[in-house]
């Protein structure tokens, strides 16, 4: 989220742009208008002849426009209950709000210009505090009242507002790249995968995209055995008693899909650390055997709302780069500084090195005392200290069972993304839950405390991340066509057809173009579809001289160079075991 003050000029411009829409459609009903990321947005429900779209947005600018130019306070205000209930009494949203509230709550509202809002504030001192200039409407959409299906839906206005007009138009900028980088627009291009509504949030992958979602796979196989992890895998279907144990049941039952088998109800799993639980109290353990490190790519289902689904950024069903460390009390600090040593090789791999830490405390709705809590704060606290991080604190943020450290990154283009995460877990290993035990050296039984952890989160949109921040143009260790082998025509096919085996017995993914279509056409193809790292042009005289002639990457500003075939294959062999990021 941005500073406190930006934050404080996007609610305020959220409540005077309701009030241009009440000025301009009467009738319309208010809902809530809370800041966001960038800008706000407003819920309003509009009269049944209003038909609102984003060719109104021009009037709804302009009528806040003459707003902000009125110069007009914010006035607070404290009421009783009884008086918001008067004062919103045409309001049903507001009153519904207002009817939750304990009968001697202080209610606070906030007027400008003779509009008047339900709002716990707080809001600049005057309209001319938010500059004209520097927000703009950005888009419509439907959302049902309070996130429920069975309640009316609602038109959702977005707003993108900042303090000056500059940083708008830089982010305007910022948006109109990254609407070329669009995962999904570049999925279809480049053939990586499909989405098909009829089975919505689920991914088919086309062999171009699976190419690099096992190459991404083999990657963190690779990262986590030599960092100390076991491999493990877990039913994909686990029966009701297993969720209601580990708390999912009644923390998490309506993001479950739920299915029934001889009378006996079951999950398809949403996370995997009930499943990991599960193995580490197969056999009796010794605090010799901690801490260990249990790996598994699940495949994972959750019920995600149909309306929150985008591309495979956010999907119903995807794999995890997920583990669970079994350790002690005392390990966790040593277990914390070496996940995020890893964690930090590994986004420098993809491109990625600089971050931002977040440290989320107890939610709301969580299970566990106060006091095994706080321990569990402090524990995961001093272990950024140990580990030599810094971070900001979301309060309530935590998972039901634990907190937890975010770790966010930033693309090419200035965009946050949230994708690693490790969590410190005294609940699901207890009696009261999975009863997860070892023998300690003074041979008493003692719960092991559960690290959740995930690096890139899941594959499904760390890859989406991938294909924006490269444009499609990856690099060549990720490449599903590392390299493109065009004759100059087709007398020179059989050469091709021979360079492109070399580089195959190389382990390096190739490709001949060997059809009828002239060589600009083809090379005008891998270009554009493929964003191929190579393409290596072959003729008469590169096959008198067993020789390529190499066309690097448009994007590269790299010059075309004559390599002899060998030489080639140890240049790209170099690239990709280094993980390079450029070619």
């Amino acid at each position: 989220m941005a500073d406190e003050k930006l934050q404080i000029i996007r609610h305020s411009c959220a409540h005077v742009m309701a009030e241009a829409i009440k000025n301009l459609y009467p009738g319309t009903k208010i809902a809530i208008g809370p800041a966001i990321d960038n800008g706000f947005y407003y819920d309003f429900e509009f009269t049944t002849d209003t038909k609102f779209t984003e060719t109104d947005f021009p009037a709804v600018e302009k009528e806040m426009r003459k707003i902000l130019a009125g110069n007009h306070d914010f006035i607070r205000k404290e009421v009783s209950k009884e008086e918001a209930l008067k004062i919103f009494a045409d309001e049903p949203y507001k009153v519904e709000l207002i009817n939750e509230l304990e009968s001697d709550a202080v209610i606070t509202t906030y007027e400008q210009d003779n509009y008047i809002d339900l709002c716990r504030g707080p809001h600049v001192a005057n309209t001319k505090e938010i500059n004209a200039q520097a927000f703009k409407l950005e888009k419509v959409a439907g959302a049902y009242w309070r996130g429920d299906s069975k309640r009316t839906m609602l038109t959702r206005i977005y707003a993108v507002c900042f303090a000056k007009p500059a940083e708008l138009q830089d982010y305007i900028k910022m948006m109109e790249e990254a609407e070329k980088r669009d995962h999904r627009k570049l999925g279809q291009e480049m053939d990586l995968f499909h989405l098909d509504p009829e089975d919505p949030g689920q991914i088919f992958w086309h062999p171009n995209g699976w190419t690099i979602y096992t190459v991404m796979q083999d990657y963190m196989r690779k990262m986590v055995k030599r960092d100390g992890y076991q491999e493990v895998n877990t039913p994909a279907i686990m029966p009701r008693t297993l969720w209601e144990r580990s708390g999912h049941w009644g923390h998490y039952q309506q993001n479950m899909f739920i299915t029934e088998s001889e009378k006996r109800l079951f999950a398809i799993k949403p996370m995997n650390c009930p499943g990991a639980l599960e193995i580490f109290k197969n056999r009796q353990r010794s605090y010799k055997d901690l801490p260990l490190r249990l790996a598994e790519f699940g495949h994972d289902v959750r019920n995600e709302p149909s309306g929150t689904l985008h591309g495979v950024m956010r999907v119903r069903g995807f794999v995890q780069d997920d583990a669970h460390i079994l350790c002690t009390e005392e390990q966790i600090g040593p277990e914390v500084a070496k996940f995020c040593k890893l964690l930090k090789n590994v986004y420098h791999d993809f491109g990625f090195d600089n971050l931002v830490v977040k440290f989320s405390t107890m939610p709301e709705d969580h299970v566990g005392d106060l006091a095994t809590w706080e321990r569990a704060e402090k524990a995961l606290s001093d272990a950024c200290t140990q580990a030599g991080l810094t971070y900001e604190i979301q309060p309530g943020e935590g998972a039901f069972y634990g907190p937890k450290l975010e770790f966010k990154l930033y693309d090419c283009i200035g965009r946050e993304w949230q994708c690693g995460t490790i969590q410190v877990d005294y609940q699901l290993p207890s009696a009261e839950r999975l009863d997860a035990t070892y023998i300690g050296a003074d041979n008493q039984k003692h719960h092991p405390v559960m690290l959740h952890r995930a690096i890139l989160g899941s594959f499904e949109r760390f890859l989406g991340i991938l294909i924006e921040n490269f444009a499609g143009a990856f690099p060549t260790w990720l490449a599903f066509e590392q390299v493109a082998v065009v004759p100059v025509s087709n007398e020179f096919d059989d050469y091709a057809k021979e360079i492109n085996d070399k580089l195959l017995a190389a382990d390096i993914r190739a490709n001949a173009y060997l059809s009828d279509d002239n060589m600009k056409s083809k090379i005008k193809q891998i270009s554009m579809e493929h964003r191929t790292p190579y393409i290596l042009v072959v003729g008469e005289k590169e096959k008198a001289d067993n020789s390529v002639c190499v066309r690097y990457r448009f994007s590269s500003g790299k010059p075309q160079e004559t390599l002899k075939i060998d030489d080639f294959i140890k240049y790209v062999q170099d690239k990709i075991q280094t993980h390079f990021i450029g070619i």
